[in-house]
């Protein structure tokens, strides 16, 4: 019994035993495993850690780039858009801000746009609209470029398109040398103190750029007047009022026009010779105006730059072209001076055309409709 119950014992001991050693080996193994496991893990880190070190250099640079394509494409658009515009407004100009007269509209529809609302003035303004409509039939207007050339641009627009031909004092005489007649025959070294509108240019090279006005005014004149198909010549008057620099030069010959026969009313005046008409001795008789230097000086060089013409200079302007030059000024409407005619003295034989001013300053064309 005692021998049993000791190998009972000493197997009992050998079991133990052996799962003891078996607890040990298992906590040995998860030891190793959970070191195993550790290691793993922070590998697995440092692995990532520098992927994103990789990653996060790749990503700045490529926001670096992004950025620098984002600013280079902003400037580009930026360039680009600028060069739109320029080009735009370049051929705006060409196109259609160059047209100094623009085509018909309709009189009341343009009275109606211009001149909105309650006011005084507007009331006003559309009452005379509607006393040109109705009872003047003038059913259309042609709107003028606003500018200080704008009363010249409405008369010679009308000559040129009506076909009107020279004076007859400039069919007598060859205006290419009145230039050279007032500087050398008459003396006038002043004249180089001559402004060419907004170009405001003095200087000895100013008889040159006169003779250079007065081919321009001769030739398109000429052209135009002797044209007797009525819608060529309209397409001739659209192209020539579209070229500033033409335009301008017609301008600054009608201005040297006034001047030069301003000196000779002037020379006659003083050496009392035949009278001069009464309108010269109206405009010599200014304090600003007192002979043909002041004149020049005080008047035609702002002309086309800061000023435009005065009324005793509408009375010239007529006079010299030939043409009754009738207004109607609508601020004086419901007035004796609703209507007048420059010069008020003329000749049966003259044409006559028509302008229209809300201010005595802008003038446009009204279209007689009958």
């Amino acid at each position: 019994m005692q021998r049993r119950h000791d190998r009972t014992a000493s197997k009992n001991r050998d079991q133990f035993t052996e799962q003891e050693k078996r607890s040990r080996i298992n906590h040995s193994k998860r030891i190793v495993g959970r070191h195993e496991v550790q290691s793993w893990t922070r590998a697995t880190k440092q692995s990532l850690c520098l992927m994103w070190q990789k990653v996060k250099i790749q990503l700045m640079q490529s926001m670096s780039f992004l950025v620098a394509v984002f600013w280079y494409c902003r400037r580009l658009y930026s360039f680009l858009a600028q060069l739109l515009k320029r080009w735009s407004n370049y051929l705006q100009r060409k196109l259609i801000k160059n047209h100094s007269v623009l085509a018909e509209v309709d009189l009341l529809g343009y009275s109606a746009r211009e001149w909105k609302g309650d006011t005084k003035q507007a009331k006003h303004l559309r009452e005379a609209y509607n006393e040109l409509f109705w009872n003047y039939h003038i059913k259309y207007l042609r709107q003028v470029k606003k500018d200080n050339y704008c009363v010249l641009r409405a008369v010679l627009f009308q000559i040129f398109s009506q076909g009107i031909p020279f004076p007859s004092w400039m069919r007598e005489r060859d205006i290419l040398k009145l230039p050279e007649k007032l500087l050398y025959s008459q003396g006038c070294n002043w004249i180089q103190q001559y402004s060419f509108g907004p170009e405001r240019y003095t200087g000895p090279n100013a008889f040159g750029k006169l003779r250079k006005c007065m081919e321009t005014l001769k030739i398109n004149w000429a052209e135009i007047s002797g044209t007797k198909d009525h819608e060529e010549r309209g397409n001739m008057c659209n192209a020539l009022f579209s070229d500033e620099s033409k335009e301008h030069k017609l301008y600054e010959a009608i201005k040297f026009i006034m001047l030069y026969e301003v000196v000779e009313a002037y020379e006659q005046i003083k050496n009392r010779e035949e009278p001069a008409p009464h309108l010269f001795s109206l405009l010599l008789a200014r304090d600003t105006s007192s002979d043909p230097l002041s004149f020049m000086m005080n008047h035609l060089n702002s002309i086309g730059d800061s000023g435009c013409l005065d009324q005793v200079e509408m009375f010239l302007l007529g006079y010299l072209l030939e043409v009754k030059i009738r207004v109607y000024r609508l601020h004086r409407f419901n007035t004796e001076e609703f209507q007048v005619n420059y010069p008020d003295e003329y000749r049966r034989e003259w044409n006559e055309i028509s302008l229209l001013t809300e201010d005595d300053r802008y003038y446009h064309i009204p279209v007689i409709r009958t």
